[in-house]
């Protein structure tokens, strides 16, 4: 059997807190117990709130923690080209569609509709352009339109047939093609996505199990859907659960006093701030 690989794939857009420091030492601890490789990636895409000394401050809280990665951090911003493959390949089977609808548009014609389709993140996108002929589509494109592609679900799930994944504290889960709708999978202003980015890097560090957290698991339904459409291999998931404040609130980027570097300037350890957080899995 291989050895685990695993990666934490913070986003350069602000300073690591507990929440962060833990899906990094699972992440890293799952790999180091079983003589793995652990992998650093930054989720940088969205270059409109990317900060270039958060690349910095996110390897100095890693190397504070004594969580060590192999190799050289990966960039998502590098990787442009290989999203846009991803993306051409998606389109010349037919998966994918372009959007023209604004986000206003979109959240009109939710408040319109009777029993609009909802998914575990909220109201899912009601299909507008799915609808739209092949020729209005080529009419918007050829007139200079600029689209975000979504993802054709119910297409994309009859093309791959049934699909599952398997994660090691929630168990085997039938691959729901609907749970998310028609997810965006280029953005508008940044060609790309976080679903289409995560599964092609994903596969491009040969990452063999997938540790995030457990408010991910339905984004996990999508990630098969399109490992299955681009030939690329399954890895095994583990979605661990979430650091929480007081209130049981997921601690978010917001919560400055939470945040490794404030924590560090307090006089706390990282040994008594591992104390703080949940055991790690263990193989």
């Amino acid at each position: 059997m291989p050895l685990p690989v695993t990666r934490f794939a913070p986003s350069p857009t602000g300073r690591l807190h507990l929440g962060h420091a833990y899906a990094a030492k699972v992440a890293h601890d799952f790999a180091r117990q079983a003589g793995g490789r652990f992998l650093l990636r930054f989720e940088d895409i969205d270059h409109t709130r990317v900060r270039e000394e958060f690349y910095g401050a996110i390897e100095d809280d890693l190397r504070w923690l004594s969580l060590d990665w192999d190799g050289p951090a990966l960039r998502q911003s590098d990787r442009v080209e290989a999203y846009a493959a991803a993306l051409e390949q998606l389109r010349r089977l037919g998966a994918v569609y372009p959007c023209f609808c604004t986000r206003r548009e979109i959240e009109d014609e939710i408040a319109r509709m009777t029993g609009a389709p909802h998914g575990p993140e909220g109201a899912l996108y009601p299909g507008t352009c799915r609808r739209l002929s092949h020729n209005e589509r080529e009419a918007r494109l050829a007139a200079g339109a600029q689209p975000a592609w979504r993802l054709d679900a119910i297409l994309a799930a009859s093309v791959v047939g049934p699909l599952a994944f398997t994660d090691l504290r929630h168990g085997d889960h039938r691959v729901d093609p609907a749970l998310l709708g028609d997810v965006v999978l280029a953005r508008k202003d940044i060609g790309t996505s976080y679903h289409l980015a995560v599964v092609v890097d994903d596969a491009f560090q040969q990452v063999t199990h997938v540790t995030r957290g457990e408010d991910l698991l339905s984004s996990t339904h999508v990630h098969r859907l399109l490992q299955a459409l681009l030939g690329l291999p399954e890895p095994v998931y583990l979605h661990h659960e979430l650091v929480t404040d007081d209130q049981g609130i997921r601690l978010a980027k917001r919560h400055d006093a939470l945040s490794l570097r404030s924590l560090r300037e307090s006089g706390e350890s990282p040994a008594e701030l591992m104390t703080c957080l949940p055991a790690t899995f263990t193989i």
